[in-house]
C-alpha cells in the first residue's frame, strides 16, 4: 500500500444571471474539489465555498493522513477534524474537512471496485428531490419560467422559492412572488418557501398567516438559525415544517437543533462529510425527524441513498447547473427522483478538469 495523498483546487463559476435570497447576493459560486489518492486510485470530493479552503488541505489536512491505510475512513476522518481544532472547525476549515471526507469514500468505493451506494448500503435506489431557486432577484417571467420548466416539464412535485427580500423589508413582495409561484405549479404541486433567516419572531409568523391559502408545506429558516427559540416559537405557531440546518459544522450543532425543528437540513459538503452526514441522520432518527439533504446535489446521492430517514434532497439550481458542466456522468430529476449511480466505481461521476480549467483560481 502507498502513502494516502489529499490535494485540492478551487474553480470560480460565475452565475447564469443574478442570484440573491433574503440576507445575500451573488453573481459566482466557488466549487472546491479534493483530491484523495492512494495505491494508483483517485476519489473526489467537493464542498461549495471560499477558494480559501483548498489551502487547508496541503496545510492542515495532507500532513496528518499520510500514514494511514485509506480504507480506515473512521481513522482519516479522525486524524483531520482533531487536525483542524486550533483552526476552528465551523467555517472554512469544516468545508476542506467535508470535501476531503467525501473524497475518501469515493476512493475507498473505487479500490473495491464497488458503487459508493452499494458499499455504503442503500435505503432507496431513487432519491426524491424538490426543485430550489426562485432568487429573489428574479423577475416575475424568470420565476415563472423556472418553476414550471421543473413541474411540468420534468414533473417534480415539490418546488422552493426565496423570500424575505432585503432583510425582511419587502413582504408585499414577498407575498405576491409567493402567490405567483403557486399560480405557476398549480393546485397539486408543494409549495415551499425559504427566508434565509431575514424575518424577525412575529414577522415569521405574520408572514406565514398572511400566506394560508397558498398551502405552503415547508418554511426555511424563518428566522435565524442560531435563533433556536424562535425557530421553536414560529413552529408551533405556522402550519408548514419548520426546516433549518443547512450551516451546521458539526454533531452537536444537530443535536442541540433538533428539538426546535420540523426537519434537520444536513449538507454534505458542510457538515463534516459523509461520515458526520449518517452520525447526524441517526441523531434526527432518535429525535423522530426526518433529513433533508441541502444543496450540492450529486455530492448527496449516495449518502442519501444510504440514509432511512431521509425526506428528499435539494435541487439547487446553481449547483446542478455547475455540475452538469464540470462531471460526467451527472443525473435528471426527472419525475421528482433521481437514480443512484449503481453500474459505475465511487460516486459515479467524474471531475472534467478539460471543462473547468478555465475557471480555476487555486
Amino acid at each position: 500500500m502507498t502513502g494516502l495523498r489529499l490535494t485540492a483546487e478551487a474553480y470560480r463559476i460565475p452565475t447564469d444571471g443574478p442570484e440573491g435570497d433574503g440576507t445575500l447576493a451573488w453573481t459566482a459560486t466557488t466549487l472546491v474539489l479534493v483530491r484523495a489518492e492512494a495505491d494508483g486510485r483517485t476519489g473526489i470530493g467537493w464542498t461549495y465555498g471560499p477558494a480559501a479552503a483548498a489551502a487547508v488541505v496541503p496545510d492542515l489536512l495532507a500532513p496528518v493522513v499520510g500514514d494511514l491505510d485509506p480504507d480506515d475512513v473512521p481513522a482519516v476522518w479522525t486524524a483531520m477534524q482533531r487536525q483542524v481544532r486550533n483552526a476552528g472547525r465551523p467555517g472554512i476549515a469544516g468545508l476542506a474537512l467535508s470535501a476531503a471526507d467525501c473524497a475518501l469514500w469515493d476512493l475507498k468505493a473505487r479500490r473495491h471496485d464497488l458503487p459508493l451506494a452499494r458499499l455504503l448500503g442503500t435505503a432507496r435506489r431513487h432519491v426524491p428531490v424538490y426543485g430550489s431557486g426562485g432568487f429573489t432577484t428574479y423577475d416575475d417571467e424568470r420565476q415563472h419560467r423556472q418553476l414550471a420548466g421543473w413541474v411540468h416539464e420534468q414533473g417534480i412535485p415539490r418546488v422552493k422559492i426565496k423570500i424575505g427580500e432585503s432583510c425582511g423589508t419587502e413582504v408585499t413582495r414577498d407575498l405576491a412572488r409567493m402567490a405567483a409561484a403557486r399560480r405557476t405549479i398549480g393546485d397539486d404541486a408543494e409549495l415551499y418557501v425559504d427566508a434565509n433567516g431575514a424575518y424577525q419572531r412575529k414577522q415569521a409568523i405574520r408572514v406565514a398567516h398572511a400566506a394560508a391559502e397558498l398551502n405552503v408545506r415547508w418554511y426555511e429558516e424563518p428566522v435565524s438559525s442560531d435563533d433556536l427559540d424562535g425557530l421553536g416559537l414560529v413552529r408551533d405557531r405556522v402550519l408548514p415544517d419548520v426546516a433549518a440546518g443547512e450551516y451546521g459544522f458539526d454533531l452537536v450543532y444537530f443535536h442541540r437543533m433538533a428539538p426546535h425543528v420540523d426537519c434537520l437540513q444536513i449538507d454534505v459538503t458542510r457538515c463534516g462529510g459523509i461520515s458526520e452526514f449518517l452520525r447526524i441522520a441517526a441523531v434526527a432518527d432518535a429525535t423522530g425527524l426526518q433529513v433533508s439533504g441541502h444543496c450540492a446535489p450529486h455530492q448527496h446521492l449516495p449518502v442519501a441513498a444510504a440514509t432511512p430517514n431521509l425526506r428528499h434532497l435539494e435541487w439547487f439550481h446553481d449547483h446542478v447547473r455547475i455540475e452538469s458542466m464540470l462531471f460526467d456522468g451527472v443525473q435528471p430529476a426527472t419525475g421528482g427522483a433521481v437514480p443512484v449511480p449503481m453500474d459505475r466505481p465511487g460516486t459515479g461521476v467524474e471531475f472534467r478538469a478539460d471543462r473547468a480549467q478555465r475557471y480555476r483560481v487555486a
